[in-house]
């Protein structure tokens, strides 16, 4: 039996506890810099990183260096691929819930196909795919190249320098489908989850199968579902980094070319990780805030 307040009713805090966790994690990486100091002999000097995060320019003052450039490109191609994984997860969810036979085994296929291919096979083929027979007859590349200056600033503020605007949206595209088979299978058992009383008050009510989605099972799916949503949203700005394989210019890429070209490898990857982590500790602040909305509404 839940307590007064539900199972997200505040908890009462452990100072002392949480303290003690910080203490021995603090510790813990204490040691492992005084172990890379001692045993490896490794003399640690950031100095030289950080001038790969910002640098300054005579003209506009401080701009970003390589590595902030990695990273606004990571959360451009993790922002718009959340949003492809959101469509596609939504549409694939909703077939694999339908009624006909013709949705449920083209959405099957789509997942089975995802789960069951390596992710590295997947980007390696369906990039190479994108980026040498759906971009080209899409046109995108010729589109861009004749755009005039002011719309080429809206596409550099979007998706990165116009130059590699193609390549970054195939990276899109491909990381987008890839994590949408997973948001399909949430999505799925976020509507399997509801009672067939939803389905069948909707029906009394006069509504068609397609309104009863819309305005009755896919919200209240959607609140049931923001928990692991958003842990798949953690896990897409995480699995971004495997588009550094094809050259995309992410932040592991140029983390990569930084540490190459400064020899600081610990550093450099150090500052790197520290980077995905603050913005996966954000993403997870926001949806256990949204979680506990849903829940209040709920």
């Amino acid at each position: 039996m839940d307590l007064p307040g539900g199972p997200y009713a505040r908890r009462p805090r452990r100072p002392a506890l949480d303290a003690l966790v910080i203490l021995a994690v603090l510790g813990a990486l204490g040691l492992l810099a005084w172990r890379a100091g001692t045993a490896l002999d490794y003399r640690w000097n950031f100095a030289p990183v950080w001038g790969f995060v910002l640098r300054h320019d005579a003209e506009r003052g401080w701009v970003a260096n390589l590595l902030l450039q990695g990273l606004l490109t990571t959360l451009r191609v993790s922002f718009w691929a959340a949003i492809v994984a959101a469509v596609v997860g939504v549409a694939m969810g909703v077939a694999r819930t339908s009624r006909a036979l013709l949705p449920r085994l083209i959405a099957g296929f789509y997942v089975e196909t995802i789960r069951n291919i390596p992710p590295l096979v997947f980007v390696f083929v369906f990039y190479f795919f994108a980026t040498s027979q759906i971009l080209p007859a899409l046109g995108v590349e010729d589109w861009i190249r004749r755009q005039d200056p002011a719309t080429l600033a809206w596409i550099e503020l979007f998706f990165g320098p116009p130059q590699f605007a193609a390549g970054v949206i195939a990276a899109i595209l491909c990381l987008g489908l890839f994590e949408g088979a997973y948001v399909t299978e949430i999505v799925r058992a976020g509507i399997q989850s509801l009672p067939r009383g939803q389905w069948e008050a909707a029906e009394a009510l006069g509504m068609s199968r397609l309104r009863a989605l819309r305005h009755v099972i896919l919200p209240q799916a959607v609140a049931r579902t923001v928990p692991p949503l958003a842990g798949q949203a953690v896990s897409l700005v995480k699995d971004s980094s495997i588009i550094s394989l094809v050259s995309i210019q992410d932040l592991a890429f140029l983390g990569n070319e930084v540490a190459a070209t400064t020899s600081r490898v610990f550093e450099t990857w150090l500052l790197v990780a520290a980077f995905y982590f603050i913005v996966c500790a954000a993403l997870s602040f926001v949806a256990a805030r949204l979680e506990r909305r849903f829940a209040t509404r709920g």
